[in-house]
């Protein structure tokens, strides 16, 4: 899995972690000052967050519409414009155009049912 950028000192609020339930996964804009998307997905009562940015084509957004960012049966995550299947718990991609790239993960923490975030 990629490592987190840490060219960030600053962690700034997602949303309530608590809005995100198991197998679910949803896109947050980080900060107020209109960040990039964050997917947050829960998998097994643990939070994995990626920017929401295929690696196939230049950061393609991943759903096709609102919270859509898991394949049908909600194993992977998944790039709706090119088909491709991301494993949850490493963001590395299993099947699709971009096979053997990953995500770009997101530091997260949990303070007070909020979730923080640093790029």
């Amino acid at each position: 899995m990629p490592a987190a950028r840490e060219d960030a000192d600053e962690w700034a609020p997602l949303g309530p972690g608590g809005a995100v339930g198991e197998g679910e996964a949803k896109g947050f804009v980080l900060g107020d000052r209109g960040g990039p998307k964050v997917i947050l997905v829960r998998r097994g009562g643990v939070l994995h967050a990626y920017l929401d940015a295929c690696p196939h084509h230049g950061g393609t957004p991943m759903a096709w519409r609102t919270n859509a960012y898991l394949s049908g049966d909600g194993a992977h995550l998944c790039c709706h414009s090119h088909n491709a299947l991301f494993d949850i718990e490493t963001g590395k991609c299993v099947l699709g155009p971009c096979l053997g790239q990953s995500l770009t993960s997101v530091a997260i923490r949990e303070e007070d049912g909020i979730v923080l975030a640093r790029l």
